[in-house]
């Protein structure tokens, strides 16, 4: 029996408009009347995620931040910084990269140290929290993850110059446009796995819906792993089970529906 779901946001239960399936809330209830728990784990940080469920907010686990960050109805459950070494030799490595734009990401806001316009199309869809820096390397509030905005492509151009990193952080792209880094002990199975423990519930009995490779380790996680339709080809071949539709036809809705009978 299935009594934890944790799902990504973007490329998962969003459609590409980022936009909630509308069923959504609907199954949201019976799912609280079957005491099944609901995760909400994304790359997208804690305050985006606040807003986006506020509903729902105080029955809903948040992993935010690739699961550096895990709250539950205001409780800090799981926090998991970043070095300022480690952040330093980041950003620097990413300014020297053509269209690359690093971005700190803090428990309560984001920094940047540019306001493109182009950048900042892409930042504010899931940063309304944020503030333009001189210098994020002269930045002291605690970062939990760091993230370049690749302009270009995040897998083809930026990350093949961070992949001699991996050693150290977790390196995951998280997107066509986004390469994200966090402390090698933060990842989205991390953090499924301490909600399974606290909250007693089982591999067997857990469910996730991932689509990009900063959700590989949730695939691991639980024995009913979905990669999305439309899933990184990384993701479909570390899933157990890939869904039948895809994000922009609410394949997460309609395979939990499935699952559980609804």
């Amino acid at each position: 029996m299935i009594k934890l779901i944790v799902t990504d946001l973007d490329g998962s239960l969003l459609n590409d408009k980022k936009e909630l399936p509308q069923e959504f809330w609907d199954l949201e209830k019976q799912l609280v009347q079957q005491n099944i728990v609901l995760g909400i784990a994304s790359g997208r940080p804690h305050h985006n995620l606040l807003a986006l469920f506020a509903p729902i907010k105080d029955r809903t686990y948040f992993l935010s931040d690739n699961g550096s960050f895990v709250t539950y109805r205001g409780e800090e459950l799981l926090v998991k910084m970043l070095d300022p070494e480690a952040v330093t030799t980041l950003v620097q490595k990413a300014r020297e990269l053509n269209k690359v734009y690093p971005v700190l990401c803090g428990k309560d806001r984001a920094y940047m140290e540019d306001n493109d316009e182009t950048l900042l199309q892409q930042a504010l869809q899931y940063y309304q929290h944020y503030q333009i820096v001189p210098d994020l390397t002269k930045v002291t509030a605690p970062i939990l993850k760091v993230s370049l905005c690749d302009l270009v492509n995040a897998e083809t151009n930026s990350y093949p110059h961070f992949r001699q990193f991996e050693a150290t952080y977790k390196v995951a792209v998280a997107g066509e446009r986004w390469l994200d880094f966090t402390a090698l002990n933060a990842n989205k199975g991390i953090a499924i796995k301490l909600l399974q423990e606290q909250l007693g519930i089982g591999y067997d009995q857990t469910l996730v819906f991932g689509d990009y490779m900063n959700d590989l380790e949730m695939m691991e996680a639980a024995k009913y792993s979905y990669a999305m339709k439309n899933a990184h080809p990384g993701i479909i071949a570390a899933a157990a089970y890939v869904t039948e539709f895809d994000n922009n036809e609410e394949g997460v809705v309609h395979t939990i529906k499935k699952l559980l009978g609804y």
